[in-house]
């Protein structure tokens, strides 16, 4: 709840008192709890804005150079090749979940699953 209507609220509560001081009571204590908060807020947010030391800047400005694998043109094709297979997989795959899907066919068409590429054990 906002600051300007708790203060209405009170003001209206304090003008008729019938509904009992236990509601004027639970909005005063609301009031203080969102000036409160509204502080700390204030706080944190200069404390955020203020200038940080040239050191910490620097620190952090200094990014490690990315390190260069040092493969052979062999692997390097290898390694090229594998990626190849894998994406072309990928794309198949996709294809075939949309041809199955345009054709009304909810599951996936029976056949042998997709071999891993040999270089790798896992598969990924």
């Amino acid at each position: 709840m906002k600051l300007k209507n708790l203060k209405k609220k009170i003001r209206r509560l304090e003008k008729r008192l019938q509904e009992g001081p236990k509601k004027l009571a639970t909005l005063k204590q609301k009031l203080q709890a969102a000036e409160a908060a509204k502080t700390t807020k204030a706080r944190k947010k200069s404390a955020a804005k203020a200038p940080k030391p040239i050191e910490a800047k620097k620190s952090g400005a200094v990014k490690k150079a990315k390190k260069k694998l040092n493969i052979s043109p062999e692997r390097r094709a290898q390694l090229a090749a594998a990626m190849k297979a894998r994406w072309a997989a990928k794309r198949a795959a996709e294809a075939n979940a949309k041809a199955g899907s345009s054709d009304n066919q909810h599951s996936a068409r029976p056949g042998p699953p997709p071999q891993a590429p040999e270089n790798r054990p896992d598969g990924v």
